[in-house]
């Protein structure tokens, strides 16, 4: 097997990403397909779904019935046989509900990847036995979803609440996926022996300005083979991932749609432009410039130089022959193909709408900008209500309380265990109150 070497920097100085081309489509059509297309085709049946999960008064993506009592992380779809099931979309982790309004590309840092009730191996397997006795066609409809979930729903928990596990699905999924047919191999075809390492899940909004895909800026080539990684789940073969490679570039052109909310508050204008200053003196070179002369210089920083946590890197490292499997299969080649070229940092990335998506860095350490631009003030065991979630919008971020045993449930983020470290990106702290508080001000702007 063939691994690509991990890239290092003489001098630890920042790498420009080089751009690839991309796939163009039609925006609506793309939105149609991410809400209600069928690219994982099979799922829960949905009067099943419907018995378990209930019926949603709200219908955030005003979708026709059957999708219009749904939750709108999941979708309707019809199974190769006809049953209609219900399926995760990727608004499961790329939609939030913020303020009473539901912000399609917005990190979903609601989602709880420690609850082991919803994922749990043996209940997947008990509707498996359920099915397979009461209804082979609906068992049939099923049986992709429940093999895969019962295979790796019980290895993607995490140890805080409001992170992702998306990397160790995607780790998961292709240990049982032959790397050319795609086809489920019950046994895996290769060792994917790391652990969960948590992520913060970013807003789509930033894609149209980034070469690479992903904090840690492996992700390259062409972009809708990442997108369409989800299909993993449940797809039957190369042939079925055909079919839904052919809807990425509308999705793709749907993200690049996107725009980040504005900041629903007065700003202080005369107080942000002095942050403007300030931000162009000490931020632009690693995040770039925005408004009329707006750039992004795309940048990998290498971990020497912002001292983030580097497991999530470094992960990459515990698993190359994950990294060998994706350059060698399906998804590295034809017309679009992809790759991944793992590194030793992480990308700076644009700030476009930062203001709504806290918590900051790349596993969501850090709850408001206020202490992301001061060291000091970051909490090391802290709480945010999920039941009822407020958003402080001076010091721009989560309100939260302080937990100071860090012995509390999933709900406190521990920021002493692996991967889930707060420390890095020092950069504010050379800054004054005053200065800071100019600075938070411009970031309301973007």
């Amino acid at each position: 097997m063939m691994v690509l070497g991990f890239r290092k920097w003489a001098g630890d100085q920042p790498v420009p990403i080089p751009a690839s081309p991309q796939r163009t489509g039609d925006a609506a059509a793309g939105y149609r397909y991410l809400t209600t297309g069928d690219y994982i085709k099979s799922g829960i049946p949905y009067d099943y779904f419907l018995l378990g999960f209930g019926r949603r008064s709200t219908n955030y993506l005003h979708r026709d019935s059957p999708n219009a009592v749904i939750s709108q992380e999941y979708t309707a779809v019809k199974a190769p046989n006809g049953e209609t099931v219900v399926a995760p979309n990727c608004l499961e982790c790329h939609a939030q509900i913020f303020d009473g309004r539901l912000y399609v590309g917005l990190g979903n840092t609601f989602a709880d990847f420690t609850d082991r009730k919803k994922l749990n191996p043996r209940g997947a397997a008990m509707a498996e036995m359920v099915l397979k006795k009461g209804d082979p066609g609906k068992y049939e409809a099923a049986a992709a979803f429940l093999t895969a979930m019962k295979t790796i729903s019980g290895q993607l928990y995490t140890e805080v609440r409001g992170v992702n596990s998306a990397d160790r699905l995607a780790d998961l999924l292709v240990a049982h996926r032959d790397p050319q047919t795609l086809r489920w191999s019950a046994d895996p075809v290769i060792d994917v022996s790391g652990k969960v390492v948590p992520t913060d899940v970013p807003p789509w909004w930033l894609l149209k300005k980034k070469h690479a895909m992903f904090y840690n800026g492996f992700g390259r080539g062409d972009f809708g083979r990442f997108l369409m990684a989800s299909n993993l789940l449940t797809v039957r073969d190369s042939s079925e991932a055909r079919e839904v490679d052919e809807h990425m570039g509308d999705v793709l052109s749907y993200i690049y749609s996107l725009k980040p909310p504005k900041y629903p508050y007065p700003i202080d204008k005369a107080l942000a432009q002095r942050g403007g200053i300030l931000f162009v003196e000490h931020c632009s070179k690693c995040h770039g410039h925005y408004g009329e002369t707006s750039d992004y210089p795309n940048l990998m920083i290498p971990e020497s130089l912002v001292g983030t946590d580097s497991l999530l890197y470094k992960s990459n490292y515990q698993s190359p022959q994950f990294i060998g499997w994706f350059n060698r299969s399906w998804f590295a080649q034809g017309d679009h193909p992809a790759r991944l070229e793992p590194s030793d940092g992480y990308i700076a990335p644009p700030l476009d709408g930062i203001w709504i998506t806290a918590p900051y860095l790349h596993n969501g350490s850090v709850p408001t900008l206020e202490a992301l631009l001061d060291s000091r003030q970051r909490p090391v065991f802290w709480v945010r209500d999920f039941a009822q979630p407020q958003y402080d919008f001076v010091k721009v971020g989560w309100k939260y309380t302080l937990d100071t045993m860090g012995k509390a449930p999933t709900t406190v983020y521990n920021t002493t265990l692996p991967g889930y470290g707060n420390y890095g990106h020092r950069y504010g702290d050379v800054l004054s109150k005053p200065e800071r508080k100019a600075v938070i001000e411009y970031l309301k702007t973007l």
